[in-house]
């Protein structure tokens, strides 16, 4: 069998650990990504959660901008969570003055849609292509406004006040989350991932 095709995690700010540790518990090659010469060597790319603005900050020192946009809009596989769905969305609500993103996917997100940290909570959501519940952490999350014609929504809220918003999507090669599934428990949304670069990468 074929090696599975090596995953980044970005690692400017945010989830960096968890990721890569998830990623390797499923048997997958990956690599922390600072520098465009790391972005060149992976086959698909992980966008943690932290804070979105001193991410595109961050990337703006690096040199890492535009590499990334060009390998996004090139059919790079991206997975965003939480900041990194923000990143990953071509239009913000809320954002701060002149907020930057990546953009790929056509959705509007709502930035801090749920509420502050302490508004911060846990729920068991659907998720289209997981047979089981998947436990879904959310904080200070984003959630998905709108969405373009080409965009599948994965997931919604089940309960409470914010019972219906879009928290997960997929569109061709992106994937976003509002939540944290790498703290969340289970694997699954990873799995998800890793079958979708592997898809892209021997398609």
């Amino acid at each position: 069998m074929s090696q599975p095709p090596t995953i980044g995690v970005l690692a400017l700010q945010g989830d960096v650990r968890e990721h890569l540790r998830l990623l390797t518990s499923l048997g997958v090659p990956s690599i922390a990504v600072r520098r465009p010469a790391e972005l060149a060597g992976v086959a698909g790319l992980v966008l943690p959660g932290g804070e979105s603005t001193t991410m595109i900050r961050l990337a703006r020192i690096f040199d890492l901008v535009e590499p990334l946009r060009e390998r996004i809009a090139g059919g790079m596989p991206a997975f965003g969570t939480c900041a990194g769905m923000i990143l990953l969305a071509d239009r913000v609500l809320d954002g701060v003055v002149g907020q930057e993103t990546l953009g790929g996917l056509d959705i509007t997100v709502r930035r801090n849609a749920f509420g502050r940290q302490v508004d911060s909570f846990e729920e068991d959501v659907h998720v289209t292509g997981v047979p089981e519940l998947v436990h879904a952490v959310f904080i200070r999350a984003p959630w998905v406004e709108s969405v373009g014609s080409g965009v599948e929504v994965l997931a919604t809220v089940e309960t409470g006040p914010a019972a219906g918003r879009i928290v997960a999507v997929r569109q061709g090669p992106l994937m976003a989350t509002s939540f944290h599934p790498e703290v969340g428990g289970g694997s699954r949304i990873h799995e998800m991932f890793v079958e979708l670069v592997a898809q892209q990468t021997y398609a």
